[in-house]
């Protein structure tokens, strides 16, 4: 069952959502696609509640109206009336449960409903990534048909393992070159700083291209049109550009992300790479030492008979 795309609300329950939505757009720091999804999940949430008469007053929905069975209730409902795979699932929890915690932080409720609420179980899969040949392939495509920026670019994200957007934002005096070393200040999720290393083929890509920036140049990969930040979506676009080229399908700047944790985890302990991906959990990073279906499958192989 396909749930609605957007789902009336009472007059009373809409007002909640704008107040929420006012603080995520006003005090998080967050990209406006989280915040999108955030308000999606929790109003598809109030109009079941509303639908299904789970508030206290059986009338409107208010925070305070709901209750710890309600949501079971809910999780149970996007389960089997919804067959939702557990990822969907344990995002629509997040988010209530983010929601929650803020309904309790504005003082809206006196306790927090969602706390005892557990996330579906899953089995952790291996992020996709690339393999020797297809980084190859990509590096070929780009060194051919691509231009300085794009050859950097590229570089960058499978030997720095660096978000999207902070690739994207990462400014000129972030970049911090030495004869034998060289390092990525960056500003990570939540304002979090973390020093990224460089090495040889990073720096000297970063060598050829700095002194083709113009003087005034703030960020590192200004947007052609703007000169402002390159945008995420623009980043993205060149790698499938690349990736059309090299004959790659549905590759990402986070695959290439994957593709360097994928390496490092073979060379270095976990800590590590936590600390260079910038993970808050070591249970992030441990997704890189899981094999992907094909590595096990290959490894089945290996005691075949025939």
């Amino acid at each position: 069952m396909k749930r609605t795309a957007h789902p009336s609300l009472s007059p009373v329950a809409q007002e909640a959502l704008a107040s929420y939505e006012r603080w995520l757009r006003e005090r998080e720091d967050l990209a406006a696609a989280s915040i999108r999804n955030y308000l999606s999940d929790l109003r598809h949430f109030i109009a079941w509640s509303e639908t299904e008469r789970e508030t206290l007053d059986h009338d409107s929905f208010t925070p305070q109206g709901i209750t710890t069975p309600a949501l079971t209730r809910y999780r149970t409902y996007l389960q089997k009336a919804q067959r939702q795979k557990p990822a969907s699932v344990n995002r629509s929890l997040i988010s209530l449960k983010r929601y929650f915690g803020w309904a309790l932080q504005q003082h809206l409720i006196t306790y927090d409903p969602s706390t005892a609420v557990k996330l579906v179980g899953q089995e952790e899969r291996a992020p996709r990534h690339l393999d020797d040949q297809e980084e190859q392939a990509l590096a070929a495509a780009v060194t051919k048909s691509g231009n300085l920026r794009d050859r950097v670019l590229i570089v960058l994200l499978l030997h720095t393992g660096l978000r999207a957007r902070e690739i994207c934002r990462l400014q000129r005096d972030q970049v911090k070159l030495g004869k034998r070393s060289g390092l990525l200040e960056i500003i990570g999720k939540r304002n979090k700083y973390r020093e990224v290393p460089l090495n040889a083929t990073a720096r000297k890509m970063l060598e050829e291209y700095l002194p083709t920036l113009p003087p005034d140049a703030v960020f590192l990969f200004p947007s052609g049109k703007t000169k402002d930040a390159l945008s995420e979506r623009a980043l993205g676009y060149i790698v499938k550009k690349y990736a059309h080229v090299a004959k790659l399908p549905d590759v990402s700047p986070h695959d290439l992300r994957h593709r360097f944790g994928y390496r490092m985890v073979e060379s270095g302990p976990l800590h590590r790479l936590a600390q260079i991906m910038g993970h808050d959990y070591l249970d992030t990073t441990k997704l890189y030492i899981q094999g992907t279906k094909r590595d096990l499958q290959q490894a089945v192989e290996t005691i075949a008979w025939t």
